[in-house]
C-alpha cells in the first residue's frame, strides 16, 4: 500500500514525459548545441560545415515528426495539458522545419561569400526555428510567450547580421525595439488574463471566459494581445518596421522573417482566438475585420507605388498576411472548423511560393547587384528557367490556377461566405477588390522579366548555385502539387484533435 502511495506521489512530483513527442524540439536542441561547438573548433575555411550541418538536424527533426503522424492518431498531452502534439501542431511542425531547410540552402553562398561569421548565423537560425516549433504545442500563457520570445530574438541578430552595413543596423534596431514594444504590450494583456482567470492554461481561460461575462478588463487584455501578435504578422497599422527591416536585412533573413516568422505570429494567434477566447468574439472580431481589411488593403496600395523589388515583396508580404486573417474573422462562428484549415492551407502555400520568390531574387542579384525590379529586366533572355519558375510563384500569390495560391484564397473565401454573417461578407468583398489590384504589382513584375530589355545591354546567363538551384525545386514542386493536388493538403490537414480541445463550436 506504502508502495503504492509512494508510487502515486512520484507520478505527481515528476511528470511523465513523452520523449517521441519532444522529439524534434530536442534534435533541434542538440543541434544548436553541435553547430555552436563545431564553429568554435575548426579553421575559418571549413566553416561551410555549419550549414551542412545545421541542414542535417533539420531535416532529423523531420523523422520523429513523420514517424508521429504514422503511428497513430492520438494526442500527446504533456505538462498538465499544457504542451500538446496533435495532428495541427505535427503539420505546422513540418512546415516550420522545410522553411528552416531551404531558408539554409538560401544562406549558403549568400553568408559564406559575404565573409560574415556562418556559426553563430546558423545558431541564431536554428534557435528561432526551435521557438517557432515549440509554439505549435504551447497550450499555456507562458510557454506561448517564452516560445514567441525564443523565436523572436534571434530574428532582431539576424536583421542586423550586416554589422558594417548602416541599412542592416537600421533594420535591426528598428525591428528590435518595436518588437520589445510589442511583446512588452502582450505580456501585460497576458497577465491581465491571467489576473482575472488566476490560471495560465489556455482551456482553462477559455473556460473562465464561456462562463462569466466579458468584462472591460478582459476586452482590454484580448486587445492587447491581438496588437502583440499583429505585430509580428505584420498587421496594419504595426507594419511599420517590415519593409525598411526586409530591405536592411540580408535577403535570406528577409525571406525567413516574411515567412517562418510571419507564420510563427499567426500559429501564436490561432491558439489565442482559436483556443483561449473564442466565446469572447464580440471584443476581437470587430478588430481583426478592421486588422483584415486594412492590412490587405495597406499593403498592396503601397506596394503599387515600390521601385525596390525587396520593399515591393515587403508590402506583398504585409497584403498576405491580411488575406490570412480573412479566415480569423469568422472563427467564432459555424465556420470555424472551415476558417481553421483554410489558415493552415494558406500558411503552407505562402511559405512555398514567398520563398521560391525570394530564391529568384538572390539568384538575380548575384548577377545584377541591384535591388531594382527594373534589374529583372529581359531576364528572358538570360534566365528563360528563372524566368518561366518566378512566373509561377508570382502567379500564384496573385491567386491564378492551378498554383497554389488560387486554392489557397479559394478556401479562404470559402471559409468566411460560410459563415454567411456581415463580417463574412463584407471581408470577401474586400478581398476581392484586393485580389484584382494585387495583380497590378506582380503582373508589372512579369512584364519586366518577359516584355522589357535588360538594364545593361547583356544577355550572359547567370550562374545559379546548386544550393539555390534546389531550393527552387522544393518550392516549385510544393506550389505546383498545393495548386494541382490540393486534396493532400486537406488530407494531411484534419484538425479533428483541435477541435475536441474545446477550441471550436462553444
Amino acid at each position: 500500500m506504502l508502495s503504492t502511495v509512494l508510487a502515486a506521489a512520484g507520478d505527481f512530483v515528476r511528470p511523465r514525459i513523452d520523449y517521441h513527442a519532444l522529439a524534434p524540439e530536442l534534435i533541434l536542441s542538440a543541434g544548436i548545441c553541435v553547430v555552436l561547438l563545431v564553429d568554435l573548433f575548426i579553421s575559418e575555411s571549413k566553416r561551410w560545415l555549419t550549414a551542412t550541418i545545421a541542414g542535417l538536424f533539420l531535416i532529423g527533426s523531420l523523422i520523429p515528426i513523420v514517424t508521429l503522424g504514422v503511428i497513430g492518431d492520438d494526442t500527446r498531452s504533456m505538462f498538465d495539458g499544457r504542451y500538446v502534439v496533435d495532428k495541427f501542431s505535427l503539420i505546422m511542425k513540418a512546415m516550420f522545419l522545410i522553411i528552416g531547410y531551404v531558408v539554409v540552402l538560401l544562406s549558403t553562398n549568400e553568408i559564406e561569400e559575404g565573409g560574415y561569421h556562418q556559426g553563430e548565423y546558423y545558431v541564431l537560425l536554428l534557435a528561432s526555428v526551435l521557438g517557432m516549433v515549440m509554439m505549435t504545442s504551447s497550450r499555456d500563457l507562458v510557454s506561448v510567450f517564452v516560445a514567441f520570445e525564443f523565436l523572436s530574438i534571434p530574428t532582431y541578430m539576424l536583421a542586423a547580421w550586416r554589422k558594417r552595413d548602416a541599412k542592416s543596423n537600421e533594420a535591426g534596431v528598428k525591428y528590435f525595439l518595436l518588437g520589445v514594444f510589442a511583446s512588452a504590450i502582450m505580456l501585460y494583456g497576458m497577465s491581465l488574463l491571467y489576473g482575472v482567470s488566476q490560471s495560465t492554461k489556455l482551456t482553462d481561460i477559455s473556460a473562465y471566459l464561456a462562463a462569466n461575462k466579458t468584462s472591460g478588463v478582459v476586452a482590454l487584455a484580448i486587445v492587447f494581445i491581438v496588437v502583440g501578435f499583429g505585430f509580428k504578422v505584420s498587421a496594419v497599422p504595426f507594419h511599420s518596421w517590415a519593409p525598411d527591416t526586409y530591405q536592411g536585412a540580408p535577403t535570406p533573413v528577409t525571406a525567413f522573417l516574411s515567412v517562418a516568422s510571419k507564420a510563427g505570429g499567426f500559429i501564436a494567434l490561432v491558439s489565442m482566438v482559436y483556443l483561449t477566447f473564442p466565446s469572447a468574439k464580440d471584443v476581437w472580431q470587430p478588430f481583426i475585420f478592421v486588422l483584415a481589411a486594412l492590412t490587405m488593403t495597406v499593403g498592396n496600395v503601397l506596394a503599387l507605388k515600390q521601385t525596390n523589388i525587396v520593399r515591393m515583396l515587403a508590402y506583398s508580404s504585409i497584403s498576405q498576411g491580411g488575406f490570412i486573417l480573412m479566415p480569423f474573422v469568422v472563427a467564432g462562428t459555424k465556420a470555424a472548423e472551415t476558417s481553421l484549415k483554410a489558415i493552415v492551407v494558406y500558411l503552407l502555400v505562402y511559405a512555398s511560393t514567398n520563398l521560391g520568390v525570394f530564391a529568384v531574387v538572390i539568384a538575380d542579384s548575384r548577377r545584377t547587384r541591384s535591388g531594382e525590379i527594373s534589374s529583372f529586366g529581359g531576364m528572358l533572355t538570360w534566365a528563360p528557367g528563372l524566368t518561366a519558375i518566378m512566373t509561377f510563384f508570382l502567379a500564384s500569390l496573385a491567386g491564378i490556377p492551378p498554383f497554389g495560391g488560387w486554392f489557397a484564397k479559394l478556401n479562404a473565401f470559402r471559409a468566411v461566405l460560410e459563415a454567411g454573417t456581415g463580417f463574412g461578407y463584407a471581408i470577401a468583398i474586400i478581398g476581392a477588390v484586393n485580389t484584382v489590384i494585387a495583380f497590378g504589382y506582380y503582373g508589372n513584375l512579369m512584364r519586366e522579366m518577359w516584355m522589357k530589355p535588360s538594364i545593361d545591354g547583356s544577355n550572359a546567363p547567370v550562374k545559379v548555385p546548386s544550393s539555390l538551384l534546389a531550393a527552387l525545386g522544393i518550392t516549385g514542386i510544393a506550389t505546383l502539387v498545393l495548386g494541382i493536388l490540393p486534396q493532400l493538403v486537406l488530407r494531411f490537414g484534419d484538425l479533428n484533435d483541435l477541435v475536441h480541445t474545446g477550441a471550436l463550436g462553444k
